[in-house]
């Protein structure tokens, strides 16, 4: 009896201890209001099944916050990361992810002191957050239902059950400038598209014929697209599809360009790539950036080469080394077996001809650095006018590539019979010249002495002076943190002035940058995240920020320099004006609009410029556009409506496009004048009288539509910057702009704030 009582009690015992485990793990599972993970506390919220965790992970001396995989049977230093908050967001070592009263999600970042990433659901009712079993975070109503969830806000990573829809982007880490193009969308015919930029799309799933809603990953390790009654209408498989031993898989975007499937494999505790979309790696638009060609190694592994470039020459950069002005001529240098193509711009001129008259046509024009001729039933040649290029080689391949090259310069000139004679010479010894050689060599060795004495010093305090210039803030996208003394001295005082409150310096790498002073009184804080962001966008035609000044009162940012200044003061100068050919005005405009187009979409978070102008858009020795001013009033301003800016730059774009063409001072009174002149048919009179050569009629036809309807009062009949890009490269059809067109002074009041604001700021 007595041995019974305590097998009642023992079994009693052991059921409390179950259900105070299983209470608790209920209770860590759920995450209430007022709940908190931080970098120095190293906690975690982890899903009920403990396959899943979120939490911070190190990243080169700074910090990320995001889901990554935590079953026991992953190595901790496999348990890759499928989701971050903010994307590419860093921040501080003591920053926290706190779940507030309020219910809203939010990262604080402990190096500005400020929110750096939120949820946005203040107001949203949420009183509890989850991580779910399948690795969706979750934030919950008090009816249990989703109000926000982190499958919605993709980084570079799906997981299975995870829908992917037109509202849906893949973007890998901007680890360089090359990765960050690189995204996956769902285009508007429903198929999969892996894109470089906006308009080079270099791989495209399912039939165009049929459209998708939504795509999927099943957790059996297939890939498909849904349409709108749920039927499966394209799919792929990995090479473990439906195999019961693989528990773990995800598909993501890589920083190659690349889009993979990967399985966890328990045998070799490693994760594998089952497929991927683009079988040859060399395959992937510009997957060697400005490094060269992609050719595979002997191990069949691609590598990037740089074939074009001169012997014993070292450059990060394997750029074509034409040259406008070749004083010795230039020349073809053939290549069998290679395809190139230009990735700044991404576009060649084809044209169709044989290979004698493409090789014809790069001679004849000073422009041309490359062609390519292919074969393959239609012959085409591709001619490129960039520098930057990228391309494969293979054996495989029937294409034939010449780049262009400088002759080399004559290198020893025949000597002349009269030389020869000098040779000849006394052989008498002279006692007073072996004294003069004498005391010469002594006062050229006594020179030299002193020279080598001065040019140590100046070595050393350029070192040091390196040194004290290497201050680069990690939490700043890199940039170089200075003083105020510091600019000071890389200006000269502010001695080189090139535009209003900008001035020109002089890195110790010897590299110009230019330096605004932005004149005005900013919070510390504000600023550093301000600049935080800016100094993390990418994108080739944006002006890089390449440092900043924060001391005492000093506000300036450190910028690269654009040798050819801004496009206003070429359009006025007259000598400048003449090297703006129709086809460069052109690849402006388009230019400038894939850099805005870029801010609102391509950009973690929406970015708008908010004072678009000639005078803001820079362009560089090659004519490279760089827009500038960019980003400053949108992370400085508490509040922002962002379909109001966005109409505002598409606004600023549509007066700068005809200032481009007309070549007019006064973009307000140049609208008017404009469109009742292409109202009467009379479209070339608009074009500036100063422009050397042809004119396309289409290209002009094209460009005057689209900035009639920019320039719509009426802000919402104007179109996105993404409908601006592919008229103007022409891919999109443009209508006839509405008949009751108001002139440029028109004014919402909504813009006319956002105006008066970033003239404030």
């Amino acid at each position: 009896m007595l041995r019974q009582e305590k097998l009642i009690f023992s079994t009693a015992v052991q059921l409390c201890i179950s259900l105070t485990l299983l209470l608790n793990f209920v209770v860590s599972s759920e995450i209430r209001l007022g709940s908190k993970i931080s970098v120095e506390d190293n906690n975690f919220w982890v899903s009920s099944n403990g396959d899943f965790a979120i939490g911070f992970f190190s990243y080169f001396n700074l910090y990320k916050v995001g889901i990554h995989f935590n079953s026991s049977s992953i190595p901790i230093d496999k348990q890759t990361v499928v989701w971050v908050a903010g994307a590419d967001l860093k921040v501080g070592n003591k920053s926290y992810f706190q779940l507030d009263e309020s219910g809203e999600l939010f990262l604080f970042d402990s190096d500005t002191g400020i929110t750096a990433w939120t949820s946005k659901t203040s107001n949203a009712s949420v009183v509890s957050a989850l991580l779910r079993d399948d690795g969706n975070f979750v934030l919950l109503n008090k009816q249990k239902s989703t109000v926000w969830q982190s499958f919605d806000n993709p980084s570079d990573t799906l997981l299975p059950g995870q829908n992917f829809s037109a509202s849906h982007v893949l973007r890998p880490p901007s680890n360089s400038p090359v990765s960050s193009y690189y995204s996956l969308y769902m285009g508007d015919s429903g198929q999969l598209q892996l894109r470089w930029e906006t308009s080079i799309i270099y791989w495209t799933s399912g039939n165009p014929s049929q459209s998708a809603h939504r795509a999927i990953l099943s957790a059996d390790g297939t890939l498909q697209l849904i349409d709108q009654t749920s039927k499966s209408i394209w799919s792929i498989f990995g090479d473990d599809h439906n195999d019961s031993n693989v528990h773990f898989r995800f598909l993501r975007l890589d920083a190659d360009g690349n889009l993979r499937l990967y399985s966890w494999q328990n045998a070799s505790s490693s994760w594998r790539s089952v497929w991927q979309a683009v079988n040859n790696q060399c395959d992937v638009f510009a997957t060697c950036g400005v490094h060269g060609i992609c050719v595979f190694n002997e191990s069949g592994l691609p590598v990037c080469k740089c074939p074009y470039m001169p012997a014993g020459e070292f450059n990060s950069k394997c750029l074509a080394s034409s040259d406008e002005n070749c004083d010795s001529g230039s020349s073809l240098i053939l290549y069998e077996h290679t395809f190139l193509y230009g990735i700044y711009p991404p576009n060649d001129t084809i044209v169709h001809t044989n290979l004698q008259e493409c090789k014809t046509l790069c001679e004849k024009d000073p422009r041309c650095t490359a062609v390519t001729f292919i074969n393959n039933g239609t012959p085409q040649c591709r001619i490129k006018n960039t520098r930057y290029m990228s391309g494969k080689s293979d054996p495989s391949l029937g294409s034939i590539s010449l780049i262009k090259t400088c002759s080399d310069p004559v290198a020893v000139l025949p000597q002349s019979p009269e030389s020869k004679l000098i040779q000849k010479s006394s052989r008498k010894i002279c006692i007073p010249c072996l004294i003069g050689v004498a005391a010469g060599t002594f006062g050229i060795i006594l020179v030299i002495q002193l020279c080598a004495g001065f040019y140590f010093l100046r070595r050393r305090k350029y070192i040091r002076k390196k040194t004290d210039f290497s201050n680069v803030d990690p939490n700043t996208g890199g940039c170089i943190m200075l003083s105020y003394a510091e600019i000071t001295e890389l200006t000269e005082n502010f001695k080189h002035k090139i535009g209003p409150k900008v001035f020109k310096g002089v890195l110790p790498d010897k590299r110009p940058v230019a330096i605004k002073d932005l004149a005005t009184s900013i919070e510390e804080r504000k600023f550093r995240s301000a600049v935080s962001k800016i100094g993390s966008i990418f994108h080739k035609n944006l002006l890089k920020l390449d440092g900043y000044c924060c001391d005492s009162s000093n506000r300036l940012l450190v910028y690269e320099f654009a040798k050819n200044g801004s496009l206003g003061d070429c359009l006025e100068d007259p000598k400048m004006c003449k090297r703006l050919t129709w086809r460069r005005r052109i690849s402006i405009c388009l230019a400038v609009a894939r850099a805005i187009y870029y801010l609102h979409t391509g950009c973690r978070v929406y970015v708008s410029h908010g004072n678009l102008k000639c005078e803001n858009v820079l362009l560089d020795d090659n004519f490279e556009v760089k827009v500038s001013e960019f980003g400053l009033q949108t992370f400085l301003s508490e509040e922002s409506d962002t379909e109001q800016t966005a109409e505002a730059d598409v606004r600023d774009f549509g007066k700068m496009l005809l200032k481009i063409m007309s070549g007019s001072q006064n973009a307000d009174d140049a609208c008017e004048w404009a469109y009742e002149k292409w109202l009467a048919d009379q479209s070339y009179e608009i074009v500036d009288s100063r422009l050397e050569g042809s004119v396309s009629s289409d290209e002009l036809q094209r460009a005057l539509r689209i900035a009639f309807w920019c320039l719509q009062a009426d802000a919402r009949m104007r179109p996105s910057m993404g409908e601006v890009v592919k008229v103007l490269e022409g891919t999109l059809s443009v209508d006839i702009p509405p008949p009751l067109f108001s002139h440029c002074h028109s004014r919402t009041s909504s813009e006319e704030k956002l105006e008066s604001n970033a003239e404030s700021g």
